[in-house]
């Protein structure tokens, strides 16, 4: 990360996880970063998206060792509760379609809420959010996994919305909603059949470098792990 300040901090949520893991490990082999740490729901402290009180108790636990110029919020959950995207209407839930919004968007509003404080108010700083290519609701032309792609968009908004009112306040700020590619792991096994992947290690590369050369703006950008444009 060649654009934040020398000896910058690092803070990675969802850490455990196959994309979390791989981001934290290619900022602890970047000289330029002084510390990496990693939450995640079974760490210490726990990080439970569903649990408000754990993410109000992790951001105050890490405040004393910040501010964080880089913060990546690598949580979110395809299957939940052993169900997995719906493909037609007929297949809807409601209990489902409540849980994919209370771990992908309330949560991902939750985590913005308690670690957006965390960065530094003056100077370059980037706050980067994992989303996926089907919250693009100009980019959907195949329909179906509608709790997923519903609840992937409304993070987008979230983190929008946050973005515009947090770079009043820190104007070098950076936010970005991030596409990694279909990175294979225990949890998207299921669904790889006839899409191309990509190793966790090369998209943690990826994402890394294309945030590394975003411009601070009012609002957040839609990017892909080369850092094309994704229109939301």
């Amino acid at each position: 990360m060649k654009h934040l300040p020398e000896g910058y901090r690092a803070l990675v949520l969802g850490a455990s996880g196959t994309l979390g893991s791989a981001l934290k490990a290619a900022l602890e082999a970047d000289p330029r970063c002084a510390t990496v740490t990693g939450l995640s729901r079974r760490g210490t402290p726990p990080l439970v998206l569903e649990d408000e009180a754990t993410l109000r108790a992790a951001a105050e636990a890490m405040r004393e060792a910040g501010p964080y110029a880089l913060i990546l919020d690598a949580c979110g959950a395809l299957r939940l509760d052993g169900r997995g995207p719906e493909k037609r209407l007929d297949d809807l839930d409601p209990r489902a379609l409540a849980r994919s919004f209370e771990v992908n968007a309330i949560g991902r509003a939750l985590v913005l809420k308690h670690f957006i404080p965390l960065l530094p108010r003056q100077g370059r700083c980037i706050f980067g959010v994992l989303s996926a290519r089907v919250g693009s609701i100009s980019d959907n032309r195949a329909g179906g996994w509608y709790g997923y792609r519903a609840a992937k968009a409304a993070g987008n908004m979230l983190l929008q919305t946050a973005a515009i009112e947090c770079t009043r306040s820190r104007p070098e700020a950076v936010f970005a909603a991030l596409q990694p590619g279909t990175v294979p792991s225990p949890l998207s096994a299921p669904f790889l059949a006839g899409h191309p992947t990509v190793s966790a290690e090369e998209a943690a590369q990826g994402l890394l470098a294309a945030l590394d050369t975003l411009p601070a703006q009012r609002g957040a950008s839609f990017i892909d792990a080369k850092g094309q444009a994704i229109p939301w």
